[in-house]
């Protein structure tokens, strides 16, 4: 079964922008509730933070008062994600605001810190693992998360390619098929590639084999050891449905 790692207070609008909008959020939690199990999580500290940012970075966003507590409350949320997936169970983080383009000195798109680079981070700093993968299927390429880890031999980071929907699928299968042991699989999961959604893509069935192939990818390679966080997903109607599939397909 996967665990859903939320906290309430996600459910705060900190901007204007559309990944802090009223409901998004909600519309996800009642697609799941009593379907999985959900559990809390605590702020990072700004030593956690440090890890993939520079201080002046860390400063920028302190200075963003509504947007600060809960941007640390995100980072927490993937750090905890990260911890349960290396104890066996997987893991989706529940939160915003999202991360993948938060770079070491600078963010834009929607993102301050990149929760999915600092949880494994932290996990490599605690000697928990020694190889990760990160696997990204938003629509926009994660260009803080590529940044962050450019020169960092011990984790790959693999943005899904655009095409048509069956052929996304394909390429995805195909370079895992090239992949060697990893400790852990870490998933920026978007879902602004649905077609009712920016990408006007995929159909919420991919969402679902996509789940599951990350899942038998994992098993395969990562010891079981797999987690996702939430990045995009603009259409809350859609949306809670495309998460609800895709964490379907990863708990098989």
């Amino acid at each position: 079964m996967v665990k859903v790692v939320f906290d309430e207070r996600f459910y705060s609008v900190y901007s204007s922008d559309p990944a802090a909008a009223p409901g998004r959020l909600e519309c996800i939690v009642n697609e799941l509730r009593g379907e999985f199990e959900f559990t809390s999580c605590s702020p990072a500290s700004e030593s956690d933070v440090l890890l993939a940012h520079s201080s002046g970075h860390l400063e920028k966003v302190k200075s963003l008062a509504d947007v600060y507590p809960i941007a640390l409350l995100a980072v927490g949320g993937a750090i905890k994600a990260a911890e349960i997936a290396l104890g066996g169970e997987p893991a989706f983080a529940l939160i915003r605001p999202p991360g993948h383009h938060a770079s070491r000195d600078y963010a834009w798109g929607f993102c301050y810190f990149n929760n999915i680079a600092i949880a494994v981070l932290k996990m490599l700093e605690l000697k928990r693992i020694r190889k990760a993968l990160i696997v990204d299927f938003d629509l926009h390429f994660g260009d803080g998360t590529a940044n962050i880890f450019s020169r960092h031999l011990n984790v790959q980071y693999f943005h899904m390619p655009y095409g048509p929907r069956d052929r996304q699928i394909s390429e995805l299968k195909m370079f895992l098929e090239r992949q060697g042991e990893y400790d852990l699989l870490a998933i920026s999961a978007g879902f602004d590639r649905h077609e009712d959604d920016w990408g006007k893509m995929l159909k919420t069935e991919d969402y679902y084999e996509i789940g599951r192939i990350l899942r038998a990818f994992s098993m395969s390679n990562c010891g079981g050891k797999v987690f996702a966080v939430l990045e995009g997903g603009y259409n809350h109607v859609v949306l809670g449905k495309n998460v609800k599939a895709f964490l379907e397909g990863l708990k098989k």
